[in-house]
């Protein structure tokens, strides 16, 4: 039994959410739930669920619906899966609002719990946490309640949805708050530390990870660079601040800073991907396979198309079909008359590399950061330009190739990626900085490979930048062969709070459907949403 099947309920109707639950969610209950509405309980008492929970169903998400999304992965070896065609209906878009939401509601009675116990670690630990679920809500959704959501004890069971704007604002001045907090090294009873599975309760790690989520959420609003993020800072000058003051504002320095959740293997710690619970035929052989997309951005062919060059982390995404001798992707979004062609003898994930019950899971790391820095350099956001965006980005692209290289040890063929094999990924056609003049894109596109499941992050990503530039399939018409922009508000929601949530849709400047873009978004800023 995994640890989130302890997760602690909270009533939801402050959000008018409804019971619907997914795959995931109805495969992971427990009729023995720990119930939060005893304030005796314990702050430290919540914080393992959510935490190991929270990594689950980050990595579930990423198998789940990130992938398919934005062409990892495309379900072609089968018909019960559609997401890849933009297949998604209510019940998918309620589930999705539930889970994020519970998250956050656990993480703000985690925080009230640990203001009565003045448990100023827990208080800044809850409050991260709060700010990483909602972040995601908002990004697949818009505008959201955050200002008053999560009262229903008094009374605001119809919560106003704040503009993005104001979510990201709200956003800031929690992680603000939280690093006031860890700057003072608050006390953490020894005997808690084990129930930490990232940091061990490390508040100068702690205090590393809500700073460098505080950059990735000043990242997403960039093109909204005017924004007041801390009632006095543009989000170009907080981010200034941020990178020019590593004392008032640690970010990551290395992998080893990297918000990692550790799972041991013994119930109930096991990672999402249990191979008890996940055969390889059900996690990828039979219908999950590898994309065009995927292979075109990490694969270099001769003259001949031959296979002359791929990037080192690639045989621990994914491996080769059974006979085969190279590296083929199915088709994103195929018609159904296309996809028995596209299937045959595509390559597929590494079921070894991530079916495993004490598999690492992780919410941000160290390149992503470095990533950040890069395009922030190149962009004239923080100081150093173009010399310094280089510098940023060949870190970032070490970083990353570094971590994989710790999980390829896991794949039946075991493999590792060298100090060489990263200089010739860096000298190569693939990610050379001197080889391409759009160094956004470069960015963009080997942050996108980086990113390989990590929660919902490229299809964020993607939506912010418009990189990579993706081929949308013929068979996409469930959404008139548009990626989706959002997810819509479920029809539960629009009912029981429906002039809130239509306000919120009016100031988007769209319907509740999957084409109106969020705030943020390159598709928003440029039609001057």
């Amino acid at each position: 039994m995994k640890i989130y099947n302890k997760i602690l309920i909270v009533a939801l109707l402050i959000m008018g959410l409804s019971a619907c639950t997914d795959h995931f969610e109805s495969a992971n209950t427990n009729p023995n739930k720990i119930t939060v509405g005893d304030n005796s309980l314990e702050c430290t008492s919540m914080y393992e669920p959510l935490l190991y929970g929270g990594a689950n169903f980050f990595s579930y998400y990423s198998w789940f619906w990130n992938d398919e999304l934005i062409q990892f992965t495309a379900f072609t070896g089968g018909g019960t899966r559609q997401e890849h065609r933009y297949f998604i209906a209510d019940n998918n878009w309620q589930a999705v609002w539930n889970t994020y939401s519970r998250y956050a509601s656990n993480d703000v009675h985690m925080y009230n719990l640990a203001v009565a116990q003045q448990n100023e670690a827990m208080q800044a630990v809850a409050l991260t946490m709060k700010v990483l679920f909602l972040e995601n809500l908002t990004d697949m959704y818009g505008d959201i309640p955050y200002s008053e959501a999560f009262q229903i004890d008094k009374g605001i069971n119809k919560p106003i949805f704040d503009s993005q704007e104001s979510v990201y604002q709200q956003m800031c001045a929690e992680l603000e708050k939280a690093n006031e907090i860890y700057a003072t090294n608050p006390y953490v009873n020894p005997k808690k530390i084990s129930l930490d599975g990232m940091y061990k309760f490390d508040m100068a790690k702690w205090r590393k990870f809500n700073n460098s989520l505080y950059l990735r959420l000043l990242c997403r609003i960039s093109g909204r660079s005017s924004t007041i993020v801390d009632g006095k800072n543009t989000v170009v000058q907080k981010m200034q601040q941020i990178v020019s003051n590593p004392t008032n504002y640690p970010i990551f320095t290395s992998n080893t800073d990297n918000a990692t959740v550790k799972y041991t293997g013994i119930s109930p710690y096991y990672s999402q991907f249990d191979p008890k619970q996940y055969t390889e035929s059900a996690f990828t052989s039979s219908g999950y396979k590898l994309t065009e997309q995927l292979i075109k951005m990490t694969v270099i062919n001769d003259a001949t198309g031959n296979e002359v060059y791929e990037d080192p982390r690639l045989p621990i995404y994914g491996k080769k079909a059974n006979k085969f001798t190279y590296w083929k992707g199915t088709i994103a979004g195929c018609n159904v008359s296309e996809q028995s062609a596209a299937d045959l003898g595509a390559s597929y994930l590494n079921y070894e590399v991530f079916c495993r019950n004490n598999s690492d899971e992780w919410f941000i790391d160290y390149a992503e950061v470095q990533f950040i820095l890069a395009e922030a350099a190149l962009k004239g956001y923080i100081s150093g330009g173009e010399s310094a965006a280089k510098v940023y980005y060949e870190a970032a692209i070490r970083a990353s190739m570094q971590k994989w290289s710790a999980m390829g040890a896991y794949s039946k063929i075991p493999c590792s990626i060298t100090d060489d094999n990263i200089s010739t990924f860096l000298s190569s056609d693939l990610a050379a900085w001197d080889k391409h003049d759009n160094k956004e894109e470069l960015i963009a596109n080997q942050k996108y490979l980086a990113l390989f499941m990590t929660g919902m992050e490229t299809y964020h990503e993607y939506r912010r930048t418009g990189y990579p530039t993706l081929t949308i399939g013929k068979g996409t018409v469930y959404n008139d062969n548009i990626l989706p922009t959002r997810f819509a508000y479920p029809n539960t929601t629009m009912a029981t709070n429906s002039n809130n949530a239509k306000a919120a849709l009016a100031r988007m400047g769209g319907d509740n459907d999957m084409k109106t873009p969020v705030w943020w978004s390159k598709q928003a800023i440029e039609a001057g949403k």
